[in-house]
């Protein structure tokens, strides 16, 4: 049974996604993971940070050449804008002169949670008065690190199985549902040249 967890905040030094549970043997690369990260930030409605944001790969544990060794696989995403968060989002405490030097505005507390987000509910279960922490983890910069640990399960399924995993919109509003052939692996690259992931041009 596979078994995965992330680790790692919006702002901070990196994402980790480790799985557990992979069979020694398949074929994976940093590329590999970079490709599919390359893949996330495409689409109809990504955000600016989408824009510049940077997905520095680097697989801690777990494959060696090219090749996985059956023990956990620990990968790193690392924040390329870490140097402008490094005092805001520190493990260690911080001089608040140093906070006050280098966070700026970035150190502000966070006193207006955003409705239909995670942020006040966060705040009342752990007992913050800034949604800072909550956010930082309840972020859609986290889904960096599933996406990696994804695309290990991905790798296994294409070389174990032969199956490819592929999604694309049929229908957007009143466009008629798509109805021909199902697109293969091949069409991959059609379909994430569409802004809205549809197959068929016509959606």
């Amino acid at each position: 049974m596979l078994r995965w967890t992330t680790a790692g905040e919006s702002h901070g030094r990196a994402l980790v996604a480790v799985v557990e549970g992979m069979v020694a043997g398949v074929a994976v690369t940093s590329q590999d993971i970079a490709d599919q990260l390359a893949r996330r930030r495409l689409g109809y409605g990504r955000g600016a940070r989408m824009k510049f944001e940077a997905d520095a790969v680097t697989v801690l544990a777990g494959v060696r050449h090219g090749r996985t060794l059956g023990g956990p696989i620990a990968i790193e995403i690392g924040n390329t804008e870490w140097p402008k968060w490094e005092a805001v989002m520190a493990a260690d405490p911080v001089d608040q002169g140093v906070l006050e030097e280098k966070g700026g505005a970035r150190n502000a507390p966070l006193t207006r949670p955003r409705p239909g987000h995670a942020d006040y509910a966060g705040m009342l279960k752990y007992g913050f008065d800034d949604a800072r922490p909550v956010l930082e983890r309840a972020s859609a910069r986290e889904t960096a690190a599933r996406v990696a640990a994804g695309t290990i399960a991905r790798l296994f399924l294409r070389q174990a199985l032969g199956v490819e995993v592929l999604s694309h919109v049929v229908s957007i509003g009143a466009s008629p549902p798509y109805d021909g052939p199902p697109p293969q692996a091949g069409d991959l690259p059609a379909i994430d040249d569409s802004p809205v992931r549809a197959f068929d041009k016509a959606a």
